[in-house]
């Protein structure tokens, strides 16, 4: 089993977005420099509680991924993190 480590609150509400079929979107400078990332639900509907930090942390975990220039989603790893939280639909 992988080490499994504490994460922010903050970690834990965008990986829990993305672990129900949520995805991140980045925008990149000229530069091909990641200026800005937004999470969306699986709705479709954007999660204002990403920003570049919590991005940035995200990617150096390896919770999250990209491949082949498709939009970020929640890694093995990122599931393991991620803490069972009840659906309050």
């Amino acid at each position: 089993i992988a080490d499994i480590m504490d994460i922010t609150r903050a970690e834990q509400r965008v990986l829990h977005l993305l672990a129900q079929g949520g995805w991140i979107e980045v925008s990149k400078s000229r530069a091909a420099k990641i200026e800005q990332a937004r999470c969306r639900t699986r709705e479709g509907h954007v999660y204002t509680g990403l920003d570049l930090r919590l991005f940035r942390r995200l990617r150096r975990l390896r919770a999250i991924a990209s491949s082949g220039g498709r939009p970020y989603r929640i890694t093995a790893r990122g599931l393991a993190l991620v803490r069972a939280q009840p659906d309050n639909r």
